[in-house]
């Protein structure tokens, strides 16, 4: 299995709620900001200090609050990135910083079609060789074969059927290899069939799927996730997994975890 060792991150100096585009988003539930940069920064201790990730940072624009979802960035393989395409206008500003900090430091930026979106590994994550890509919430199918060609590789093609989990990463991770971690409600019965055709699974329950158990990130044996998530982390440590649980309810909020604030920099499948 590959250890992904290297991440990008976007420290939460403008984060805030400016807008609503996902059920999880209300203005009148605004996120406390200076709670959030702690839970941040426990992250971040539990990525470098805890487990030796390398973290990148890049600065975030402060006419871009979401921007410390870098996850939702691009997809990355090898120096090559394909870079996010957003839905939603307030996240399209994004853009042009993440493909400069790439530009920056060294990937080949490479951009799909105007017109078809796409919204990195938010949607689209790779077990072993193959990518999974989630579609109709945010991302289209249409950028499927696009990956596919871009990194010759299969692409499996999910649907996502629940607004509450619009990206395939809150609902699905990759345990290993050949394992993954999912909620099924999430999925329609045709990709829930891919899925367990295709993989070694862990189901999850609805109340922990509600918790976003499955926004983790899974460095070697370790995965760092919510709190809150108990059913999870005892299947974990019977698989000889180390669950390490950071409080996240200020970026739940925003509908985003742990996942959801990192990028895989090293991720070759």
């Amino acid at each position: 299995m590959t250890q992904h060792r290297r991440v990008l991150m976007c420290s939460p100096e403008h984060y805030g709620l400016k807008y609503e585009i996902n059920p999880w988003m209300h203005l009148d539930d605004s996120p406390d900001t200076l709670l959030a940069m702690g839970q941040w920064q426990a992250l971040y201790s539990t990525l470098t200090v805890d487990l030796g990730v390398q973290v990148d940072l890049v600065d975030q624009a402060e006419e871009c609050p979401d921007m410390v979802f870098t996850a939702n960035a691009g997809l990355v393989r090898g120096k090559q990135v394909l870079l996010a395409r957003f839905r939603h206008p307030q996240r399209q500003l994004e853009e042009a910083h993440f493909a400069s900090w790439f530009e920056a430091n060294g990937f080949e930026v490479l951009k799909g079609d105007p017109g078809c979106y796409f919204e990195g590994e938010g949607d689209a994550l790779f077990v072993g060789s193959t990518l999974l890509a989630g579609y109709l919430k945010r991302s289209d199918i249409c950028g499927h074969r696009w990956m596919a060609d871009c990194f010759e590789t299969s692409v499996l093609s999910l649907e996502l059927v629940d607004d509450r989990w619009y990206h395939l990463d809150t609902c699905l991770f990759p345990l290993n290899a050949d394992t993954v971690v999912y909620y099924p409600g999430a999925f329609d019965p045709y990709a829930q069939s891919v899925i367990h055709n295709s993989f070694n699974t862990v189901v999850v329950p609805e109340e922990e799927a509600l918790r976003f158990c499955c926004n983790a990130v899974v460095i070697g044996r370790h995965v760092v996730l919510p709190t809150g998530c108990p059913v999870l982390c005892a299947e974990l440590e019977e698989r000889g997994f180390m669950p390490h649980q950071v409080e996240m309810s200020e970026f739940l909020k925003a509908g985003g975890a742990a996942k959801c604030l990192t990028l895989l920099l090293d991720n070759s499948g």
